[in-house]
Parts: C-alpha cells; structure tokens; sequence
C-alpha cells in the first residue's frame, strides 16, 4: 500500500469543466468526488440518499423551493434525500461531493449537465 496523500489543488488542476464531478477517493461504499461549478444547474433530487456539498474555493449557493443557502470556503451543508435544490454559483466554486458509489448528479432529473459517472483522476 502506498502511503501518499491526496491533494486537492493537485487534483483540482487536472480538469477545466464545470459540474462534471471527479471521484478521488472511495471509503465503504462512498465515492469523495471533486467538481468545479459555475452558473445554474438543474433542479434536482435524490431521493435514495442526503448529498454532501463541500466547498473548498469559492461561494455555493443551493437553492430550495422555500428557500437558499449560501456556502463559503470551509463550509458545508447536507441536502437531506428527496428536497429539490438547484445550487448556483456565480462564479467558479470548487466543492467535494461525499457520495454513495452510483449517485447521478442530476438525480432523478436527467438532463444535458448530467455527468458520466465513476470518472477518476
């Protein structure tokens, strides 16, 4: 086993699009997945499980039918399962996703921002 850790500039460095989330680790049954975002997503929800968002750089704002929440470097928010949210960022926002293995981005909302999955750097 190699003993080497992973950082997150470093990781960040290899990938230039917007809400094509990157898997850099796995624990259980859980992906750590990088992903830089600007401008609206899609409305979305998961409802098999919460969603973590992480924000590394920048600020993330999620909004909520009732609703938003802004996120600052350093902070984070757990979307519980089955809320619709649609996050935003005005400009680039670099976040970690804590995922189950298999989670689509755009939930049960496909649409042309949803990601391939399992993508690893």
């Amino acid at each position: 086993m190699a003993y080497i850790p992973i950082n997150f500039q470093e990781k960040l460095a290899k990938f230039q699009e917007h809400w094509s989330p990157k898997v850099i680790a796995e624990m259980n049954d859980y992906q750590f997945k990088l992903v830089k975002v600007q401008g609206d997503f899609v409305w979305h929800k998961h409802d098999d499980t919460d969603e973590v968002f992480i924000v590394i750089e920048g600020q993330l704002i999620i909004e909520f039918r009732d609703g938003e929440v802004r996120l600052n470097e350093g902070e984070m928010f757990v979307v519980p399962r089955h809320v619709e949210h649609k996050p935003y960022a005005a400009s680039e926002c670099k976040i970690l996703l804590v995922e189950p293995m298999g989670v689509v981005n755009t939930g049960e909302a496909p649409s042309e921002l949803t990601a391939e999955n399992d993508v690893w750097i």
